[in-house]
Order: C-alpha cells, then structure tokens, then sequence
C-alpha cells in the first residue's frame, strides 16, 4: 500500500497501529452508549409521565429532543473531528454525555429534563462520527471490513436491546424512580471510558494541514437548518403537533444553498464542511447513503410499533416486551461480524440477500399478527421472524458503512460518516412517524391491534422494497465497472 505525500511523491503507508484493535473497542463501548440512548428510554415513557406530573406530549420530546439534536451535528462532529483530532472531540463530547446524563437523573422538572435531552443529542452527535472516523484512519483492506462489522453490530444490538435494558432498570429500581437510574446509570460508565478515551485514542490530527482546521460555519449553520426543517415537524407530529410541517418548505432552499455553498468553497481553496465532490465521484458513497437511510426508515419503527402492539393491544409488560424484542438481537449479534469479514469478498449482493432476508421475516411477522394473535403462544411463535429480520437486519448495516466509506478519503472520513449517519438518524425519525400513523389507521376505530401491526409492516416493506432497489442499482453499476 502506498499514498502520496504534500510533494506528490509516492510514500509507503505507515505500519497500522498495534492497538488498533484495543482502541475500536473502547470508542464502540462509547458509541454503544451513545445509540443506546435512543430507544432506551421508549419504555420509561409511562414512569416519567407520572414522575414529573406532565402531559403526554411533554414527555414525548424527552425521546424526539435526543433524535434531533443528535441528528442536527453529525456532519459538523465528524468535520471538527477531521479537523481538531478524534480523541479531542470524543472527550468533549463524552464529557458533556456525561454531564447531560446527570443532569436528565436529576432532573427536578420535566422542562429541564428535556434541555438536558438536548445536551445529551448534541454530544452524542459529537462523538458517533469518531467511530466510522477512526475506523477509516485505523484500518485497511479486510480489516476495515471486520472493523465496520462490528460497528454495525454495536448499532443493531443498541436499537434492539434498549427496550429490554430499560425494563430490566425499571424493574429493579421501581416505577416511580426507576427511569432516572436509565440515565444515571452512563455517569459511573462515561468517566470509566472518559480515562480509557484519554490514555488510548490517538491524536489523529495530520501535520501541515492548517488550512483544513478551519470550520465552515456558513455550511454547518446551513446543513443544521436544514436537517432541522425537516426533523422538527417530524417529531412534533409523533406529539400531534401539525402547524410545524410548513417548516418542510424550507427544506429543498436550504439544502440548495448548502450544496451551492460548499460548491463554492471548494472551488476558491476553503475547507467545506463536507466535500459534495465525495457524491458524484467516489464509487457507491451516494448510493449508500440512500441504501443507509430508506433501511432505517424502514426498520426502526418496527421497533416502536411492536412495542405498542404487545403492550397496548396484548397487554404485555414492559420487561416482557423487552425480552421478547432480543431475538432480533441476537440474530444481529450473530450476522454482523461475519457480514463484516464477508463484505470484501460479496460486494453490494451481501446487502441485497441481507433486506431480502429481513423482510422475509417481516411477513411473517405479519401474517403470524392475523393468524395466531388471539393464541396463547403468540410470543414464543414471534420469535423465529424477529431472529429471522435480525440476522438479515445485521447482514445490512455493516456491509453498507465498509462499501460507502470504502473509497473515501481519509481526510474527510469524519464528515462523511456524519452524513451516513445523519441519513440513518433522519431515516429513524421519518420511519417512527409513518409506521406509528400506519398503525393507528390500520387499527382504526375498531382498536384492531393485529391490523395497526400489519399496516404498520406493510409500509415498513414497502419503504425496504425502494431500499432493495438502490442495492440493486448499485450492484449492477459496480458489474458494469468490473468492481
């Protein structure tokens, strides 16, 4: 392997870091606790509510607030990381994680729990670029491959078993109280990584590239508002909040002026905030972000609407909810490191076998809803589709970051897995709405919990079936080139 140096001259690669490995598992525990946050709260909803004496819709931003201002930074994190160094803003931002944490625990009222939310998104989005970032600048080849396997798995099972972590806390410390030790719980754990981020992270920044220290604020103010546009009416409409759509009219202007803008930078010698060059000329790395963003569009909300389908409409409780969700985490947990190794050898294919397998699982989720929903053992018969999407669930993650990060540079290895990331995040918050309306129309007044579910499933495909199609568009591209 070999790279250029600033004189053009071709220079040997330098030897990958002995601790490389010790290191990606640090950062994953970090960004573990970081996705975790997501949905770990879904199940506390019901305990913060008549801990804090508040509305419904009050405490439905506890869980909107984290996802939009964690969405709201992930490019600006991963181009300051680029820019200032990996290690730097992993501290930064698990530092203020920290601080936000406590600050949710100890929460008197439930205004400051949500401004502590906020806190919380935004540090969280500071630090999820670090990991794709490191991956990028730590390894090579087939190595890369197994490093994004297991990132993939680290996403997978975080959105799979948070649910289940937060009965298993509710349980033990009680209704009334326990949803603050959901939060408390990452203060002992953050300063425990926060001294293992500051002795083995390597300071990544590159020498003698001044220049590309510099933020561009117009960019990340642009790209900031725009992702904002469109996540805020999403998560007030999870509220029943509808006046804020007309803010989707900002979004195409905006996003005009970001491409534009950053255009223009690149052309007069700045540093953008991330290179738009990166989408039409680097190999699958737009394709992936759309492969990225309409699977989790797809897929998170099943989670949400399953959850609501066994404890409103069956009745189940919530740390038996939980624990039936984990199949879909165990087949994650078993095909994501090896999707990660088999990743270089398969291609694009491995994603595309990968949605088919998951929505497989799906359907018969679905048709298991309207056939067995009134059976006693329902629960155990849904847990063979639930392995089933996971393993194909865990197939799709990992095998889309090594092939759409694969040809990016290194330089720009932070921003560009911040706008993956930020696809996944936006696609997340979408899908929770449309599978949510989806439910609640199929259920319809007759309160028919197995219809919501096959409704919600059935948009759940239909979004998949699109993402199905990019895969395959982007398989026959790479035949064509003979990749």
């Amino acid at each position: 392997m070999t790279a250029e140096d600033t004189s053009g001259t071709r220079t040997a690669d330098p030897a990958p870091d002995p601790a490389r490995w010790r290191i990606l598992a640090v950062t994953l525990a970090v960004g573990f606790m970081s996705l975790l946050d997501v949905t770990i709260v879904n199940v506390a909803i019901p305990s913060m509510r008549s801990g804090l004496d508040t509305s419904a819709a009050t405490i439905q931003w506890v869980v909107s607030g984290y996802a939009l201002s964690f969405g709201l930074v992930l490019v600006t994190g991963g181009r300051l990381g680029d820019a200032w160094g990996r290690r730097r803003l992993m501290l930064i931002g698990l530092a203020g994680f920290v601080l936000a944490s406590a600050a949710c625990g100890l929460a008197p009222t439930a205004g400051v729990l949500v401004a502590a939310r906020l806190l919380q998104g935004v540090s969280a989005g500071l630090l999820s670029p670090q990991n794709t970032g490191l991956i990028q600048e730590l390894f090579t080849g087939p190595e890369r491959g197994r490093a994004f396997g297991l990132f993939g798995l680290v996403v997978s099972v975080a959105s799979a078993v948070g649910p289940v972590l937060g009965g298993v806390i509710i349980a033990l410390a009680g209704e009334d109280g326990g949803w603050r030790w959901i939060f408390l719980v990452n203060v002992p754990i953050g300063a425990v990584l926060l001294v293992a981020i500051a002795r083995m992270v390597p300071d990544t920044r590159v020498e003698g590239e001044s220049a590309d220290a510099r933020l561009d604020l117009v960019g990340a103010v642009l790209l900031g508002l725009a992702v904002l546009c469109l996540l805020l009416p999403v998560v007030a409409l999870e509220s029943g909040e509808t006046r804020l759509l007309v803010l989707l009219a900002g979004v195409p202007a905006l996003g005009w002026a970001f491409v534009a803008w950053e255009r223009r930078l690149s052309r007069t010698g700045g540093a953008p905030l991330l290179d738009i060059a990166l989408l039409r000329r680097t190999p699958g790395y737009g394709n992936g972000i759309v492969v990225g963003s309409l699977y989790f569009t797809g897929f998170t909300g099943v989670f949400l609407v399953l959850s609501v389908y066994l404890q409103d409409g069956l009745g189940y409780s919530t740390l038996a909810t939980g624990l039936l969700l984990t199949p879909f985490a165990v087949g994650s947990a078993v095909s994501s490191p090896w999707a990660g190794r088999a990743v270089s050898r398969v291609g694009r294919p491995l994603v595309i076998y990968a949605l088919a397998v998951m929505m497989t699982g799906l359907v018969l989720m679905a048709l298991l809803a309207g056939w067995a929903q009134d059976r006693p053992w329902l629960w155990a018969a849904l847990a063979l589709p639930l392995l089933l999407a996971g393993l194909g669930g865990g197939a799709v993650v990992s095998p889309n970051f090594t092939l759409t990060l694969a040809d990016v540079p290194p330089r720009m290895g932070g921003a560009a897995g911040g706008a993956l990331q930020t696809g996944q995040r936006v696609g997340s918050a979408i899908g929770a709405a449309v599978l949510i309306t989806a439910y609640q129309l199929g259920a319809g007044e007759t309160s028919d919990p197995g219809g919501g579910l096959r409704a919600a499933i059935g948009a759940a495909l239909v979004i998949l079936l699109v993402a199905l199609a990019a895969a395959l568009w982007d398989g026959w591209r790479r035949r064509r080139r003979g990749d």
